[in-house]
């Protein structure tokens, strides 16, 4: 699960996610961006006619370029350039053969096989071997990687035992038996395993590099990939620059001689960069301008679906004002999602009266309890629950509510603010840039804050197992035996209608509960422009550079 950027959540205005907690280590983050190479070009120069120079306004500063300690869209967009993994994503998000060339399970789904492509190297020349992707797997789910999104791995053979540290990673069920042959061992059959394997961050690392350059081998001196782009340079809060790998098993499939991801968190900076010919993709657009967009750059909006959820999320832990759950069921209560859908935004988004997405509609989607009533029996509701909190507008409830920055978000809040005084809830924002807003909540240092989650598989269990007691991403703090119980018994389920019942229930229990405060479900918009070919929309959102080319003709 990712969560997204300011941008993208504009666009959705959007883990969505991600997503989702951002796992980032400042210090890291700040030791890494410190050893990037500057630059005296200019990243929005225009082309010249014959160059293939491809410019996205792509959100936030990354926090990292190592695929294990990235988990925001704006992360995993450049990732996912520079590191292949077994399995990839084809232009429409379809799941296709990556630097594994086949794969097959043994009959009972707990055996699976992965054969990859003869001759790959990384992009320094060096073989590329299947103890590359054991050490990946390894590395991924020890506890000290702390990978955002370790417990999808847990089907694995000693996966949580490992990611515990009950077990040293050379117990994971992974093996090498020779250099072109990848063996992963699972304790039960489970349904996310390709999709997970498809992910980032579970792509083989370079083992030699890092064990030789230890947190520094994604500077761009040292980092060498597998994808279809190579790190060039690193310029913080200004651009990353990516050049073709020459070593890729598909370059002569890549036709873009540049890609320039550039960290516009703010929409409308995006949009104006977009307008004046300076980036050929934005993603997202701001929700003031988007009936403008509508009527002028038709030709270059795509609107579209996603998997991906807009929420709030409430600390549950002791000490927090919204650890009562009469509280937090009145917010929830008097909270008008159309408004903020209809009359705030205008893009399409859907309320959400549930926490999965409708997009996942082989989901058996939970529902509050209190969706189809009258805008005055909740608000009576509400009334009568923060009178027994103890809380009401002679005696009012002080409550801070945090989010990433972005003029949109504001608008949200500033909504949420109104709409809860009139039961005596008096609201102070609270906004940071996306790396620090995702840390604090990781930490706990808030009471409701504002969340966003784009589905990394297309799996409700990618939603939903966010909050077991032992995810990296349970930023609430729930800590529920009966929800941890429903979540496993998911990820170990054979039969399809058990497991999708099971996912209702955790679910519903989220909503019964008020774990969270859903607001709607993602629609995303980006700019392209009409000379790019082979960017194509798809509820995850992934558009791999290597499937587009820019008609210089244009």
């Amino acid at each position: 699960m990712s969560p997204t950027s300011s941008m993208q959540c504009a666009a959705s205005l959007g883990a969505g996610l991600l997503l989702s907690v951002l796992s980032v280590s400042m210090s890291a983050s700040s030791s890494a961006m410190a050893a990037q190479s500057t630059s005296s070009t200019s990243p929005a120069s225009p082309a010249s006619q014959d160059e293939q120079i491809l410019r996205i306004a792509n959100g936030a500063e990354p926090g990292s370029l190592d695929p294990q300690q990235t988990s925001g869209t704006w992360e995993t967009r450049i990732v996912r350039d520079l590191f292949e993994p077994l399995i990839a994503y084809s232009a429409d998000g379809e799941l296709i053969p990556g630097l594994a060339e086949r794969w097959e399970s043994s009959a009972d789904g707990r055996i699976w096989t992965f054969h990859l492509r003869a001759g790959l190297e990384w992009s320094d020349g060096t073989p590329l071997t299947a103890e590359d992707a054991v050490f990946a797997l390894r590395r991924l789910l020890t506890p000290a990687t702390a990978a955002h999104n370790a417990t999808l791995y847990y089907p694995i053979v000693n996966a949580r035992a490992v990611n515990t540290g009950a077990l040293p990673p050379d117990q994971l069920g992974v093996a090498a038996p020779d250099a072109q042959t990848l063996t992963i061992t699972l304790s039960h059959p489970s349904a996310t395993l390709a999709q997970t394997l498809a992910m980032s961050e579970a792509a083989p690392l370079p083992r030699h590099v890092i064990m030789a350059n230890g947190a520094d081998w994604t500077r761009p001196a040292n980092m060498v990939t597998s994808g279809a782009f190579v790190l060039k340079e690193w310029a913080p809060q200004s651009h990353i620059t990516l050049t073709p790998n020459a070593r890729y098993h598909g370059a002569q499939n890549v036709t873009l001689d540049e890609v320039v991801y550039l960290p516009i968190e703010e929409s409308h900076a995006a949009l104006n960069r977009f307008r004046a010919d300076e980036v050929e993709i934005a993603y997202g657009v701001p929700a003031s301008h988007y009936a403008w967009i509508q009527d002028n750059l038709a030709e270059a909006l795509h609107t579209y679906p996603i998997l991906g959820e807009y929420f709030y999320v409430f600390n549950l832990r002791e000490g927090s004002p919204v650890a009562d759950r009469r509280i937090r069921r009145a917010l929830n209560l008097a909270t008008r999602r159309e408004v903020i859908t209809e009359r705030i935004l205008g893009m399409g988004q859907i309320p959400s009266w549930h926490f999965v997405p409708e997009a996942l509609s082989e989901h058996q989607g939970a529902r509050f309890d209190f969706a189809d009533w009258s805008m005055d029996r909740r608000m009576a509701k509400a009334r009568e629950l923060m009178a027994d909190a103890g809380y009401g507008p002679d005696h009012p409830l002080e409550l801070t509510l945090r989010y990433n920055t972005l003029e949109d978000h504001k608008k949200i809040a500033v909504a949420l603010g109104a709409m809860w005084k009139p039961l005596g809830v008096h609201v102070t924002l609270t906004n940071t840039e996306a790396a620090v807003h995702y840390r604090d909540l990781a930490l706990g240092d808030f009471e409701v804050g504002r969340y966003g989650m784009i589905a990394t598989i297309a799996d409700a269990y990618d939603f939903l197992n966010a909050f077991s007691s032992d995810n990296t991403s349970n930023a609430p703090g729930l800590s529920s035996p009966t929800y941890d119980a429903l979540i496993e018994a998911a990820a170990r389920e054979g039969d399809d209608d058990a497991r999708r019942q099971q996912l209702h229930d955790a679910e519903q229990y989220l909503l019964d509960h008020d774990v969270v405060l859903p607001l709607y479900d993602y629609v995303t918009s980006s700019l392209v422009t009409p000379a790019i070919s082979g960017w194509a929309p798809n509820a995850l959102d992934v558009h791999p550079s290597r499937y587009l080319h820019i008609d210089t003709s244009h």
